[in-house]
């Protein structure tokens, strides 16, 4: 990619690989979180439905000050997370947690329908004989609702790659450290004669939110089929 700046390259990398972690770490409870709101019936049910689907209704904003007081250096968590070496303020790590926060709906919705959408007859006949709820999970349904995790994987990590006010809030706007596709269009158009490279940045943007959709639609159809055909 001649055609881009050592910044916008940085940023590129940078989006990549904060979208990358944010989607890999939150894979497993959008598996699990999705799982226990299609399958199980418990108190406080609607209440974490309404929290993981929370940062989709609330501003960006908002939801990055919750995190900048959470995990910020005083707040609770993140005060006990430094001691031991972890900060996630005003750096990559928090703009993955920022970023995996504000796509971990999209990923979970779309493994729920998946999940909902197969019979719960095919989980019970695995439970009748004798293997552990696990084993049949793992074996029975994870097979059939491979699609609609790899799709949710896919648009969470769109999603992240286009996080903007929910990162700069928590993490702030520093090149090379947490400056981000979004936030480096954003900085570009401050500066005069920054709109060309911003609209370099769109225009990777729009690929590569593009590029996923189809990628999403291609995985899902494939593994679709072949589940169908074993």
């Amino acid at each position: 990619m001649g055609w881009l700046g050592p910044d916008e390259l940085e940023a590129l990398r940078l989006s990549l690989r904060v979208s990358f972690w944010a989607t890999l770490v939150t894979l497993p409870f959008g598996i699990f979180v999705a799982y226990a709101l299609a399958r199980w019936r418990f108190p406080g049910r609607q209440v974490l439905n309404g929290l993981v689907h929370l940062p989709l209704i609330l501003p960006p904003v908002v939801t990055g000050y919750l995190l900048l007081l959470t995990f910020g250096l005083q707040g609770p968590l993140g005060r006990v997370l430094a001691e031991v070496g972890i900060v996630f303020a005003f750096r990559w790590t928090g703009a993955a947690l920022a970023a995996g926060i504000m796509a971990f709906p999209l990923m979970v919705r779309a493994i729920r329908l998946s999940i909902e959408a197969v019979d719960p007859k095919l989980e019970q006949a695995g439970a009748t004989l004798g293997a552990p709820r696990l084993m049949v999970f793992a074996t029975v349904t994870l097979p059939m609702i491979l699609p609609g995790v790899i799709a949710g994987a896919i648009l969470a990590f769109a999603k992240a790659m286009g996080e903007f006010g929910a990162t700069i809030t928590f993490v702030s706007n520093i090149p090379g450290q947490t400056q981000t596709l979004p936030s480096a269009v954003y900085a570009f158009l401050q500066v005069p004669g920054g709109e060309a490279a911003a609209t370099r940045l769109v225009v990777i943007s729009i690929i590569i939110a593009m590029g996923a959709l189809l990628l999403s639609e291609f995985i899902g159809r494939r593994v679709a089929a072949r589940v169908a055909g074993s």
